[in-house]
């Protein structure tokens, strides 16, 4: 096979990409170059842990949004990947809830043993992306950090697995430019302990303000305020963390809701949300979506309708996550070999992006929402070879982590759930979350 594909990350999705085409090259199929462009220095995506915040080494916007202490939020038996278990990784069954540490070295020994790191230009930055109709082909042109060169390379496919959780979307309220304290996004917060003994306030009522008021309350934070737009998240939360209305202004340190109420506060953390941002597309090949389950423009959720030799990687909202990147890569993988055929009709492709809109605004409900990506997986895995697996079994671990979290929002990482994979209950972890302040892999894997 003479085709090249361009594949535009190296986080969980990317690394994804890569395991499909070396699955199928393992099991004798002629598969194409594949080159993997990734702009930091490492493989892992967001789960690249790096201190810095602004800028990179190379003055290039700084891409993760991890913080130090993070455990996973949701259990490790909804994302585990079919063909490589934990237990395979670790030798052992391990609790539920991993941290940041353990799960990165879990992506890592998947893609360490199936050998594709030499597929991979690491430090390197793509820059543009241009379709030539007439050729038929993508000219990606990247810059080299490492010896610092711009070049040009034509791909027959390009797929886009940048993520889109690592362009902060940041608002601006009135008394932001006369606050005398720490303003931040989420994406720039590294480390809950600089928050200890502070009054500190979260803008959002989603993942990220639930679980970075978690670490700071964890951490020592005096008090933890969250204001929503829409609707409480609701959990019974400790006595020092309150929930508010919107919020209208912050003049000196005093912070002032739409439901009348005031708050002293210290610092501001911005749990606002990201964007769908790839300043390397032009307007004709660029994602243009919301962050839903049923993305725009994208046939069978990633072949880009207006040019389906383009492809995207986990642009979805996500319950699922990497299982379904692995679902969606083993697919893309088998359109390029020539395995499964898009329509050649657009009308039909946008049929399909409308129809999986449809089933989606059907219900708000959260069940309906797990149980809406679970279908969603498993219809692409039943189109490949990716090994089928039980994934209403883990939509179940979903479900019991939800109400979990309604039972005790503070303690549900204690919890165990079965793996779906190996029919294995995971241990309770030798330590409850609250009081476990060193989340290292060694200590965490401690029995």
């Amino acid at each position: 096979m003479t085709k090249r594909i361009a594949v535009i990350g190296a986080g969980p999705s990317g690394l994804a990409q890569l395991r499909a085409f070396q699955s199928a090259a393992q099991k004798g199929a002629d598969i194409p170059e594949v080159v993997c462009f990734e702009k930091q220095s490492n493989w892992g995506g967001l789960w690249n842990y790096t201190w810095r915040t602004g800028v990179d080494e190379n003055g290039e916007p700084v891409h993760g949004s991890m913080y130090r202490y993070l455990w996973s939020n949701g259990p490790k038996e909804g994302l585990e990947f079919a063909d490589y278990s934990f237990e395979e990784h670790f030798g052992k069954q391990i609790a539920s809830y991993p941290p940041r540490a353990v799960l990165f070295d879990y992506i890592e020994g998947r893609v360490l043993k199936a050998n594709v790191r030499d597929w991979i230009r690491f430090s390197t930055v793509v820059r543009w992306v241009d379709y030539d109709a007439e050729a038929g082909d993508f000219e990606v042109t990247v810059h080299d950090m490492a010896t610092d060169r711009v070049y040009t390379e034509c791909f027959d496919n390009v797929i886009v697995a940048s993520g889109h959780f690592s362009s902060p979307n940041v608002p601006e309220y009135p008394g932001f430019d006369r606050f005398n304290g720490r303003i931040v996004h989420a994406h720039d917060f590294r480390d809950a302990r600089e928050f200890q003994g502070k009054d500190v306030l979260l803008m959002g009522s989603s993942y990220s303000a639930e679980d970075i008021g978690s670490q700071c309350w964890k951490y020592g934070a005096k008090s933890i305020t969250t204001c929503y737009r829409s609707a409480p998240m609701g959990f019974d939360w400790p006595h020092n963390w309150e929930e508010k209305g919107g919020f209208e202004r912050v003049e000196g340190k005093t912070a002032y809701f739409s439901d009348g109420t005031t708050k002293d506060i210290d610092a501001i953390i911005l749990c606002t949300g990201y964007r769908h941002y790839f300043p390397f597309l032009p307007d004709d090949l660029r994602l243009k979506t919301a962050n839903r389950l049923a993305t725009a423009d994208l046939y069978k959720g990633v072949a880009y309708v207006h040019n389906p030799a383009l492809f995207y990687l986990g642009m979805q909202d996500q319950w699922f996550t990497f299982n379904m990147f692995d679902a969606q890569a083993w697919w893309v993988r088998d359109v390029i070999l020539g395995r499964i055929a898009i329509p050649e009709d657009k009308q039909v492709l946008m049929a399909d992006v409308a129809e999986r809109e449809a089933r989606e605004e059907a219900s708000d409900d959260t069940k309906y929402a797990i149980n809406y990506q679970a279908d969603y997986i498993k219809e692409l895995i039943a189109e490949t070879d990716y090994p089928s697996f039980d994934v209403d079994g883990a939509s179940k671990a979903f479900f019991e982590w939800k109400k979990h979290k309604a039972q005790d929002i503070m303690g549900f990482r204690n919890n165990s759930y079965v793996s779906v994979m190996t029919g294995t209950m995971a241990p309770v972890h030798h330590t409850p979350w609250k009081d476990a302040l060193d989340d290292s892999l060694e200590v965490y894997l401690q029995n």
